[in-house]
């Protein structure tokens, strides 16, 4: 989530400003840019437990050291919260899950370049403090009252009004872990296309990349307990817009939608003031209730936007949220199936027509069903493992299509051959695990920490 937000910028008098801030992010294919995010649980290597804020080898201290590679430290009051270097950030989400925010970049085999920095960067400071980092999408040993929240004022307001709306809502925040990828297009036409494939096949990437099996040391039932811990956090935020797939979609269809999200905060004066569950659209009339007077401007806008939580989420880019986090080579494949899919435009043509005919029940009964049966979830007449195969087809294809060279690749196929294991065996990763837990690492989910650390 994000560093502290900032208010600078004009009142905010008509929707025409809000569209207009999307519209801005339309550019020509040649500027496309390829912004990649990924979340890791942080934990002492001695005892497996997480981390707290404060104290030696805690996150304050972790954030400080890493300072050595140049990082700039962002502070909220007087603590340590995030830290940026050039385009890119490391922020902490609730539970101190470790999270870089890549700057955005041409290629994968950039991206790969800045992961692979990144690793090194958080080996050497791990060393120092005897610290681990896990990739995996949903905390499979520590309790959720085990784990300290970070000093972050949003976060307290969302811990208090999460449980008002779901029951999952306080584990979203504390005990999950994502990878997701952030994609430009053209115009609003072109968003709008993206939009819906990204949307569509959302679930099919939720069964790739399903990794979060175990709950407090045990299998929770689930592939992917991530994805389905969102069903069940805020239905004002979260989940599938079936009005993307209707008539009239465009910038000014998502301003509407996100105007019609409850409020979580108002930054003001390096503070931010308790707001959940009032409505923007007062807030732009001077007559929010918790700031009475105040006129929003256009930071709290960008603000605002942060706090819908679907699974494709427009600024002035979208952003792919369905993945499960995962060991560090599989973090490539993420941005490598998305950017083949829809930064090629016969690629994106092929998979627009693959959901072309997926009707609303469709999209909810896949939303729905991957979380607990993964690839082998009934779709039609077929599978979702045989729709999977399709997509990374036409995924290769369109990383074929752009012809990226990297220093020792033709171009950007070969980030997708974990996924081509994955699709070749059947099997998600999470059932991978599952079979370790109940053989080889006989019922104990330890060894979790090892395998799957970076």
């Amino acid at each position: 989530m994000s560093a502290p937000p900032q208010t600078a910028g004009e009142p905010i008098t008509d929707k025409k400003q809000l569209i207009a801030k999307l519209e801005a992010g339309c550019k020509p294919p040649e500027a496309y840019r390829i912004g990649t995010e990924h979340e890791k649980f942080a934990y002492r290597r001695a005892d497996l437990k997480p981390l707290t804020y404060e104290g030696p080898g805690g996150i304050g201290e972790l954030l400080l050291a890493l300072q050595q590679f140049g990082w700039a430290a962002v502070h909220e009051g007087e603590k340590i919260i995030a830290l940026k270097r050039a385009s890119a950030s490391i922020t902490l989400e609730p539970g101190g899950q470790f999270e870089l925010s890549g700057a955005p970049l041409e290629t994968l085999h950039q991206t790969c370049d800045e992961v692979n920095s990144h690793l090194d960067e958080i080996k050497q400071v791990g060393e120092q403090f005897d610290i681990g980092m896990l990739g995996i999408g949903y905390q499979p040993k520590w309790p959720r009252d085990a784990i300290p929240w970070m000093p972050k004022g949003r976060y307290a307001i969302m811990k208090r009004y999460m449980p008002l709306k779901g029951t999952l809502g306080l584990d979203m925040m504390l005990r999950t872990a994502t990878v997701q990828v952030n994609l430009d297009f053209a115009s609003e036409a072109d968003m709008v296309k993206k939009f819906r494939v990204g949307l569509a096949l959302q679930p099919i990437i939720t069964a790739l990349f399903a990794n979060s099996p175990f709950t407090e040391g045990k299998p929770n039932g689930y592939l992917s307990y991530r994805s389905q811990i969102w069903t069940d956090t805020d239905p004002d935020r979260c989940g599938i817009l079936p009005f993307v797939f209707e008539d009239g979609m465009g910038f000014e269809r998502y301003v509407d939608y996100l105007l019609d999200v409850p409020m979580y905060f108002v930054y003001r004066n390096g503070k931010y003031i308790d707001v959940a569950g009032q409505s923007f659209r007062d807030f732009m009339a001077g007559t929010l209730p918790g700031l009475p007077g105040e006129v929003a401007r256009i930071g709290d806008w960008d603000d605002h936007m942060t706090t819908a939580f679907p699974e494709v989420r427009l600024k002035t880019f979208l952003e792919m949220r369905g993945a499960d986090a995962g060991p560090w080579a599989r973090i490539c494949a993420l941005p490598a199936i998305w950017v083949g899919l829809l930064y090629d435009g016969s690629a994106l043509d092929a998979a627009n027509d693959l959901i072309r005919d997926w009707s609303h029940e469709d999209h909810l009964r896949l939303r729905a069903e991957v979380p607990r049966t993964g690839l082998a979830t009934e779709f039609g007449k077929t599978n979702v493992l045989d729709v999977a195969r399709e997509v990374v087809s036409i995924a290769r294809a369109g990383l074929k299509a752009r012809g990226k060279k990297g220093a020792l690749d033709a171009d950007e196929t070969g980030y997708l051959q974990i996924l081509d294991a994955i699709v070749r065996a059947g099997r998600t990763p999470a059932e991978e695990l599952l079979e370790a837990f109940h053989g080889r690492w006989g019922g104990n989910v330890d060894p979790v920490f090892e395998e799957l650390a970076y």
